[in-house]
């Protein structure tokens, strides 16, 4: 899978009320893949705002990172399936057992109800951390080996793909070839960064531009912040959009 050719653009739905969240997926919904619907907004709102998107035509990635024991993790899987979300992801530091149990748990669901099978991701290492904090938590891997060795697994294990940051592209293309779907969060678009002074104005540590993640080989990119706060959020799309497209 490659979504180089269409629109590889999944909004960060990181919002804190459904009149914010309605006013974005009706918007958007026409520029963007999908949305993202993470922590936050679903602790908040639950499972009617993934119903609120789909209602509008949208898709769904369910950002909720599960990682626990195999069994817990493959009911959650199973319920995701059930909610009909076009993708969902997990810890891949859980491990080939738990991620091949959400892999199965998932598939079955889909198939006993006549759903289809979402696109299952697995979380490598978070865009928020570098190598000291790697080496913090006992982790004596490099940024990237650690990056390419959970991403395996997480092949190993029959998932669809990985989420990584931009910077650890190339070598997962490398290791584990042109089928896996990346998903790329921590992009923000060349004027921004032209910008910015100092670190960035969130958690992102490893970043790059959209074209410059597209050139790299990522199939999604997850961008909140650079629509979510700009002044006209649609234009804002629509110029991170043209800037993928130069680089196509």
């Amino acid at each position: 899978m490659n979504m180089r050719k269409g629109n590889p653009i999944i909004f960060a739905l990181d919002v804190g009320t459904w009149e914010e969240a309605e006013r974005f997926v009706e918007g958007l919904k026409e520029w963007v893949w999908g949305f993202k619907i993470g922590k936050e907004l679903f602790t908040w709102m639950g499972p009617k705002v993934v119903e609120m998107v789909q209602e509008r035509g949208g898709k769904v990635f369910l950002d909720l990172k599960y990682h626990d024991i195999p069994s817990t993790t493959a009911k959650a899987a199973a319920m995701a399936t059930r909610l009909r979300v076009s993708m969902f992801n997990l810890h891949a530091l859980g491990g080939v057992e738990m991620m091949r149990s959400a892999v199965e748990a998932s598939h079955e669901a889909a198939q006993k109800e006549g759903l289809p099978t979402p696109t299952i991701l697995g979380v490598t290492v978070l865009t928020s951390l570098q190598a000291r904090d790697l080496r913090a938590v006992g982790i004596a891997l490099s940024l990237e080996e650690e990056v390419v060795q959970l991403a395996s697994l997480a092949q190993k294990a029959g998932l669809d793909g990985v989420v990584a940051s931009p910077l650890e592209i190339k070598p997962l293309r490398e290791a584990c070839g042109a089928d896996m779907v990346i998903v790329t969060p921590g992009v923000r678009p060349d004027k921004d960064r032209q910008l910015a002074k100092g670190p960035p104005p969130d958690d992102q540590a490893r970043v790059m531009t959209p074209a410059e993640a597209i050139t790299a080989g990522a199939d999604y990119l997850v961008i909140g912040r650079p629509i979510r706060e700009a002044t006209d959020s649609l234009k804002a799309t629509q110029e991170i959009l043209q800037e993928i497209r130069s680089a196509q």
